[in-house]
C-alpha cells in the first residue's frame, strides 16, 4: 500500500483515539474526579500512540517532518469537527470553515514541492 495513504489512514484512526482521550471525558467523566479522567485518557492515549508512532515512521520514509505535521493537523480538524458536533453536541460555526481553509493553505504550501 502507498506509504502516504497508509500514514493518513493510521493518523485518522490515531486521531479518533486522541480526540476521545483529550475531549471525551468532558461528556463521559464530567462528574468524576479529574484524576479518574486523566487515567482513562492516558489509557486511551496509549491506543493513539500505538497507531501514531507507526504512522509517523511509515510516513517519514516519503514525507518530511513538516509534511507529517501539517497532514496531522488536517486530519485532526477533519476528525475533531464531526466529534464536537455529533458527540459533544457543540455548535459548529463558520469559524471551522475558515480554520479548514487555513489548514488547506498550509497543506498546499508544505506539499507544493511534491505537487510540481
Amino acid at each position: 500500500m502507498n506509504p502516504v495513504l497508509t500514514t493518513t489512514l493510521l493518523l485518522c484512526c490515531s486521531n479518533i483515539f486522541m480526540t476521545f482521550a483529550w475531549y471525551g471525558h468532558l461528556r463521559n467523566l464530567a462528574h468524576k474526579p479529574w484524576i479518574v479522567a486523566a487515567l482513562v485518557s492516558w489509557a486511551i492515549a496509549l491506543l493513539e500512540y500505538l497507531l501514531q508512532v507507526p504512522a509517523n515512521r511509515i510516513g517519514h520514509q516519503v514525507l518530511t517532518v513538516g509534511q507529517l505535521k501539517i497532514l496531522q493537523e488536517a486530519v485532526t480538524l477533519t476528525v475533531f469537527v464531526p466529534f464536537s458536533f455529533f458527540y459533544l453536541k457543540e455548535k459548529v460555526s463558520t469559524d471551522y470553515l475558515w480554520a479548514g481553509i487555513c489548514i488547506l493553505g498550509a497543506v498546499f504550501f508544505i506539499f507544493r514541492s511534491k505537487l510540481s
